[in-house]
C-alpha cells in the first residue's frame, strides 16, 4: 500500500520549505514525483522516508550536497547515530517524531513501540506525549482529516497510542486517597475519539486524583444525575466533530445550570477560540491549561 503526498505535505512533515524540497529535487535528483494531468507533484512513501531522513542530517549540521551522496544504508547509519547521540533533548524529539512518521507509512508497530519505549526511560511517560506524540499528531492530523493519508494508517496509530495511554493509566491503579480530589470524564453522545481524554486521565491519575471515566457517547442526562449524587469538584469533556456551534452552546448551558457546584472543563478543536460563556465553563485550548490546574506529577513521570 502506497500513499500519496504532495509537496505542502512533505513540508509539512519533515518541515523543509516547498521552495527548498523543489530545489533538492531539480539541483541533485532526489526524488521523481508522478505528476497529475494539472501538473501537481505526487510524492510516494519512500520518497517522503527519505526526506524526512535529509532534513533530520540537515538539522543536525549535514550540508545538502553532501548527504544526497551518501547510499541509503549510510544515511540510515547517520541516522541512528543521530538517535543515540543527540545534541539536545529537543533534537531528540524531533528525531523520535520523525521516526514515528516512518513507522506509520510502514505500518511497522515494532518500530513504534521501540520510539515510545525509549524516550519514556529517558524522559518519561508524561513528556513522551507531550514532546513526542501530541506533535506528531498535529503533523499527521490534517493528513487524515483531508484523506491525504490511510484510513487504515490512522487507526494503526490510534490503537497503539490508546494502547500506550492505558498501561501507563495503570500503573496508578489504586493509588487515589479517600479525600481526593474528584473529577469526571466523558465524551458526549456522538463524540467517539477518545485519545485526548483517556491522556487527561493519566494525568489526572498520576496526580492522585479521583477519576470516574465514564467515556465515549454518554447521555447528558446520565451525566447530570451522576453529578448531583456525587458532587466532583470537576468534569472533563471534549468537543471534536459531532456537534454544531449552536448544539454546543446549548449542551454546554444547560451543563451551568444544572452543575452549579461543579466546574466543568471543555476542550476539542469545536471550542478552540471560543470565550466562555459561563461562570462555571472554563474552556482548555492546550495541555498546559489542564496542567495549570491540577499541577505538577508527584512522581515528576
Amino acid at each position: 500500500m502506497t500513499s500519496n503526498y504532495s509537496i505542502k505535505d512533505l513540508e509539512r512533515l519533515s518541515g523543509i520549505k516547498a521552495h527548498t524540497i523543489r530545489i533538492w529535487e531539480q539541483r541533485y535528483n532526489i526524488l521523481s514525483p508522478n505528476r497529475t494531468n494539472s501538473n501537481i507533484r505526487l510524492y510516494n512513501d519512500e520518497e517522503l522516508k527519505l526526506i524526512l531522513n535529509i532534513a533530520s542530517l540537515v538539522r543536525a549540521g549535514g550540508k545538502i550536497s553532501h548527504i544526497v551522496k551518501l547510499a541509503p544504508k549510510e544515511i540510515s547509519i547517520r541516522i541512528q547515530d543521530l538517535v543515540a547521540n543527540p545534541r539536545s533533548v529537543d533534537e531528540f524529539f524531533m528525531l523520535q517524531i520523525d521516526k514515528l512518521v516512518i513507522a506509520m507509512l510502514e505500518l511497522d508497530d515494532v518500530k513504534f513501540d521501540k520510539v515510545i519505549s525509549t524516550s519514556a526511560l529517558k524522559h518519561g511517560f508524561e513528556e513522551t506525549m507531550l514532546q513526542i506524540i501530541f506533535p506528531f499528531l498535529s503533523k499527521v492530523g490534517i493528513m487524515w482529516r483531508t484523506g491525504e493519508s490511510s484510513i487504515l494508517q490512522e487507526h494503526f496509530i490510534s490503537n497503539l497510542i490508546r494502547s500506550k495511554i492505558l498501561v501507563a493509566i495503570d500503573g496508578y491503579s489504586g493509588s487515589q486517597g479517600s479525600d481526593a480530589e474528584r473529577w469526571l470524564l466523558f465524551l458526549p453522545e456522538g463524540e467517539l475519539h477518545e485519545m485526548g481524554l483517556l491522556f487527561a486521565k493519566y494525568l489526572l491519575n498520576s496526580r492522585g486524583k479521583h477519576v470516574m471515566y465514564f467515556g465515549q457517547s454518554m447521555p447528558s442526562d446520565e451525566i447530570i444525575a451522576y453529578c448531583k449524587l456525587k458532587n466532583p469538584q470537576y468534569v472533563l469533556t471534549f468537543f471534536t466533530a459531532s456537534y454544531s456551534q449552536d448544539d454546543v452552546v446549548q449542551y454546554l448551558s444547560r451543563l451551568s445550570k444544572e452543575l452549579t457546584t461543579t466546574t466543568i472543563l471543555v476542550s476539542g478543536g469545536q471550542v478552540q477560540s471560543w470565550s466562555p460563556k459561563w461562570s462555571n465553563v472554563k474552556f482548555l485550548y492546550q495541555v498546559n491549561d489542564l496542567l495549570d490546574i491540577i499541577g505538577p506529577s508527584k512522581n515528576n513521570v
